[in-house]
């Protein structure tokens, strides 16, 4: 496969380059953002804040960290399945990084958000506060809502039991997962980006049950995987005096050239002590061997989606589905780290669901303190999106486990409800890798 992927990365590197000339061409003639787009900065005061007028109405509001634009669309198309969705691209705060884009996605930051130098770095500023870190964003909400405000990582509200009280009307789930992956090893950790993902489902799941009449998804930004970067790939900075916020966007002031555009920073959208903002004219950082980066301007980084959900009430527990697995005709020992699993749904369900007669599922390998240890394999019956696979009463499917590569010993292979984590059957086995 090696040979079509490289083509395939090839094909897409000349298009997106194609789009990027012609963005940063429209970029330097227009402002930013565009006139007739929702801004993330408008997102919570023209979204979210009026529904928050309405006596008793309860909403969700997930602040997700690089949530890139057509993983939006793979989450919206799972969402619409049971629920009524909204898909919205929306043009990201610059620069497009995590502190000054979650400050984009507060009350009044479209009137009241700037940028301010301080200690040779941008600290984001909401009226007079500061906003460096988590605590001071969260306090925003705090501070406006008081106890009607209510925030906490989403993994957290996963697992939480506990009841929330009845004045709560504004929830924020926070997740940083996707671009932590990606900031640490972005070609090893890509397939974890379908665990938040997953998380997302299950919350709204629970969300449902909580009484919760709406979810907006947002973003800060989104991100480029630089999978065709060489030797050469890197962008000579332009001369003048900058900040360089993540290789990806200049602030100062200086000159352009061929390789960097310059512009005055509130043509970008950019208020406080800044004269001017730069940046690459094409898809390439000022570091070289950058993999995943953001914080410039371009498609990938720029437009981010806004999902908002309206949630009906929570529809009683279908009947669990008879489902079985096997492997090998009733081997317990995987030789190899792409074992391939037998799943079969029983015919006799099928009028378990009226509507449809196939269910999605989720089929994972977990160890014995329930870690992640094997997944199936991207490709054929399974959906490269979301990880999952579709099966209907009477089939038998076959789905390959990708094993990680660290782990030996004893797994528990479990078929799973994605949207609520029930598990409808488990398979025990353990490897015994030929050395």
């Amino acid at each position: 496969m090696d040979e079509m992927i490289k083509k395939a990365r090839g094909a897409y590197h000349k298009i997106s380059s194609r789009v990027q000339k012609l963005f940063v061409h429209h970029l330097e003639k227009s402002d930013w953002p565009p006139l007739g787009r929702l801004s993330t900065t408008d997102l919570f005061d023209n979204r979210i804040a009026p529904k928050l007028r309405e006596s008793g109405y309860k909403i969700a509001y997930f602040m997700i960290d690089s949530l890139r634009y057509e993983l939006g669309v793979a989450l919206e198309k799972q969402l619409a399945e049971d629920n009524t969705v909204e898909l919205t691209p929306a043009v990201a705060q610059l620069p497009s990084v995590t502190n000054v884009g979650m400050a984009s996605l507060l009350p009044e930051a479209g009137k009241n958000l700037s940028l301010t130098k301080k200690d040779n770095k941008i600290i984001p500023v909401l009226g007079t506060s500061e906003l460096i870190n988590v605590k001071q964003r969260m306090n925003v909400f705090k501070n406006k809502y008081g106890p009607r405000f209510k925030e906490m990582k989403l993994a957290d509200f996963i697992r939480t039991r506990k009841k929330f009280s009845e004045d709560v009307h504004l929830l924020v789930l926070r997740s940083v997962e996707i671009d932590s992956y990606l900031e640490t090893a972005p070609e090893t950790t890509l397939r974890l980006i379908h665990d938040t993902l997953k998380r997302i489902r299950v919350a709204i799941h629970k969300l449902k049950g909580l009484g919760f009449n709406e979810v907006v998804i947002a973003t800060d930004h989104g991100f480029f995987l630089n999978t065709q970067a060489e030797a050469g790939d890197v962008c000579a900075k332009p001369q003048g005096n900058w900040i360089f916020i993540h290789d990806r966007l200049a602030l100062g002031d200086g000159v352009s050239d061929d390789a960097n555009f310059v512009l005055p920073a509130n043509q970008i959208g950019i208020r406080g002590d800044f004269k001017q903002a730069g940046g690459p004219r094409g898809l390439i950082p000022y570091r070289a061997g950058e993999l995943y980066f953001h914080g410039g301007v371009s498609l990938q980084e720029c437009i981010v989606p806004v999902i908002t959900i309206r949630l009906s009430k929570k529809s009683p527990e279908q009947q669990k589905p008879k489902i079985k697995l096997s492997y090998k005709n009733g081997a317990k020992c995987i030789t190899t780290r792409l074992p391939v699993i037998n799943v079969h749904f029983d015919k006799k369900q099928m009028s378990l669901l009226p509507d449809k007669n196939d269910i999605e599922l989720l089929i994972e390998a977990h160890d014995k303190k329930g870690n992640v240890v094997g997944e199936t394999m991207a490709g054929g019956v399974t959906n490269p999106a979301t990880g999952t696979i579709m099966i209907k009463p009477g089939d038998h499917i076959k789905v390959t486990l990708r094993m990680q590569v660290e782990y030996e010993g004893t797994f528990v292979v479990k078929v799973i409800n994605p949207s609520t984590f029930t598990v409808y059957c488990k398979l025990e086995l353990k490897t015994d890798y030929v050395v």
